[in-house]
C-alpha cells in the first residue's frame, strides 16, 4: 500500500490542494495527517472542512499544537502567530472546531505511530530536530517506525539495537528503505509553510510493502497564498516567508 503523510499543512490551500492531487497522481492509497492544519494561512475552514472529508473516507489525522490552540481558547503564541490564531478562531465554525477537538494526539497502526510532535510527550509538543531528541522520542515507543511534523524541516533518524543513531535530510524523488534492523523517525516536513530554504510544498509516500518512503517538494501557487493572507489583514510577514521557504 502507498500510504500519503502530510504534515503542517496551516490553512494554506494552495499548498494542500497541490500535494494531494500530486500524491493521487502517483498512486496514493490512503492519507496520513500529521497535525496543525490552521493558523499562519488563510483558508482555516476550506482545509479543515476537506480534512475532516478525507477522514470520513479512511484518513487517519493527529491533533497538532496550532489545531489544540484554535479549537479550546487556552493556548497561546507569540506574535505573529498569536495575531494569526485570534483571527483563525473567528473563521473557524463549531464543526471545524468540534472536529478538530476531537482528534487523537496519537495513532498507533502495524507498528507504526503517528504524531504531530516528540512521541515521549505528545502533549508537551517538543520539537524533533536532532539526533539526541529522536532517541528521547523513539524511546517511548515499541513500534519500528514513527512519524512526526512540527519542525516544519525533512529529516530521518535511525536508531541501532545498540541505541547507535544516524541521521540525513532526505533527497526529494529518492525513496529511502526503511531497513528492519533498526527503527526510524521519519520527520515530515510541511506542506503549508516549509522552513528549510525551499518554498515547495514537502510530503512523503510510504511504500508498505517494500518499506520505502519517498520525500516529494511540489511547487504551487506560492502568490495567491499570499496574497490570500495580505487580504484577510494577517501580518505580512507571513505571507513574505512562504516564498522564502523559512
Amino acid at each position: 500500500m502507498l500510504i500519503a503523510f502530510m504534515a503542517d499543512i496551516h490553512a494554506n490551500r494552495e499548498a494542500f490542494e497541490a500535494c494531494l492531487a500530486d500524491a493521487r497522481e502517483h498512486g496514493a492509497e490512503r492519507f496520513v495527517f500529521l497535525g496543525d492544519y490552521v493558523n499562519y494561512g488563510a483558508d482555516p475552514e476550506w482545509v479543515v472542512q476537506t480534512l475532516s472529508g478525507l477522514v470520513s473516507n479512511g484518513a487517519v489525522a493527529v491533533l497538532g499544537n496550532h489545531d489544540a490552540a484554535a479549537c479550546t481558547f487556552e493556548e497561546t503564541m507569540d506574535s505573529p502567530a498569536a495575531t494569526a490564531l485570534e483571527w483563525t478562531r473567528v473563521q473557524l465554525g463549531a464543526a471545524e472546531r468540534a472536529f478538530l477537538a476531537g482528534l487523537p494526539v496519537e495513532v498507533k497502526e502495524e507498528g507504526r505511530l503517528y504524531v504531530h510532535a516528540d512521541a515521549a510527550s505528545p502533549r508537551r509538543w517538543i520539537y524533533v530536530r536532532d539526533a539526541s531528541d529522536a532517541l528521547h522520542s523513539l524511546g517511548a515507543t515499541e513500534g519500528r517506525m514513527t512519524f512526526c511534523g512540527h519542525v516544519h524541516e525533512p529529516a530521518i533518524y535511525s536508531v541501532s539495537a545498540a541505541l547507535k543513531v544516524t541521521s540525513f535530510r532526505p533527497v526529494a524523488g529518492a525513496p529511502v528503505p526503511l531497513l528492519p534492523q533498526r527503527r526510524w523517525l521519519c520527520v515530515l516536513g510541511s506542506v503549508g509553510q516549509p522552513r528549510d530554504g525551499d518554498p515547495s510544498a514537502c510530503y512523503a509516500i510510504l511504500d508498505t510493502g517494500t518499506n520505502e518512503i519517498t520525500y516529494r517538494r511540489v511547487p504551487y501557487d506560492v502568490d495567491a497564498a499570499a496574497a490570500k493572507i495580505l487580504a484577510a489583514g494577517l501580518p505580512e510577514e507571513l505571507a513574505e516567508r512562504l516564498a522564502w521557504g523559512r
